[in-house]
């Protein structure tokens, strides 16, 4: 099962552009910004800058979730986070967020802006903001919680392990590759004996676990995410793949994919949103017959 040659670090590790796989050019070992670059605002007091990833689509979903439950104060402009090109790095977007990931919220409906990072924490502060999607009980609010706080814990195992190594690493490896599959599926299976006594993540109510898990573990049921769905024999998990139908089949969930989105289908990709009316008007394949 050893890869061949056999790796030996070397005492003192060197930052090596051109040993990153398919992100080595955006993957550096400093933060701070690359560039000068202020962050554009809008005409809502939410304003999000991000892209369609997993953790992107966390705090989309949300809002449009808001937006659908009659949160009127939940409308937002999304702008674009072209990772790829490194506006991450930029001095705006590093101001919002220090850690340069995205998404990246600020609220400007108080008399001072507040940013919040981290899609946890963002997902924490608009349930608690519009009290929404959160339980008030103790006993369920901290179900809740743990589920939340789960996946944030959990989901570096499939994204950063399992998915850098099965999909963008430069050569395939088995150690890793087996190491984080097994991982994964485990994951998976927790999931399941969780939704085989229970609708939804946290209970009989749609929360914010069911958002922040669904668009890593329903996307990677449903075959979004890593093309991995044979590869991990997803068909095993019926209550998970029961849970993410259900979850994909809300309308403020699919309509909260689509915002930020680069790829896939034009007709599903809503580069920027800034109003309700633009899922209609302004999705790719609109705007490339004008």
């Amino acid at each position: 099962m050893s890869d061949s040659p056999e790796y030996v670090p070397p005492k003192v590790w060197t930052w090596d552009k051109e040993s990153g796989g398919q992100f080595a050019s955006i993957n550096r070992p400093i933060a701070g910004p690359t560039h000068e670059k202020d962050l554009p605002v809008g005409k809502h007091p939410l304003q999000l800058y991000s892209l369609a990833t997993p953790n992107g689509v966390k705090v989309t979903a949300m809002l449009e979730e808001l937006l659908a439950a009659g949160h009127n104060g939940a409308e937002y402009d999304a702008w674009l986070i072209k990772i790829g090109d490194g506006d991450q790095f930029g001095s705006g977007f590093v101001q919002a967020n220090p850690n340069s990931k995205i998404p990246a919220l600020i609220d400007h409906s108080g008399p001072k802006p507040v940013r919040v990072f981290e899609s946890g924490a963002i997902l924490l502060y608009l349930a608690d903001k519009f009290g929404a999607f959160m339980p008030t009980s103790a006993a369920e609010r901290a179900e809740c919680l743990s589920w939340l706080f789960w996946q944030m814990g959990s989901a570096p195992y499939l994204g950063g392990g399992f998915g850098h190594f099965y999909a963008y690493a430069p050569s395939k490896m088995e150690y890793p590759i087996n190491r984080f599959a097994m991982e994964v599926k485990r994951q998976l299976d927790v999931l399941d004996r969780r939704l085989a006594e229970s609708r939804y993540i946290a209970g009989d109510e749609y929360t914010i676990a069911d958002i922040a898990i669904f668009p890593w573990y329903g996307g990677l049921v449903n075959g979004w995410i890593y093309s991995a769905a044979e590869f991990l024999a997803v068909h095993e998990y019926e209550h998970v793949r029961r849970w993410a139908d259900a979850i994909g089949a809300r309308p403020a969930v699919q309509r909260g994919r689509m915002v930020n989105r680069t790829f896939g289908e034009l007709s599903s990709q809503l580069h920027e949103r800034h109003d309700a009316g633009d899922f209609e008007a302004k999705t790719q394949d609109k705007l490339a017959v004008k």
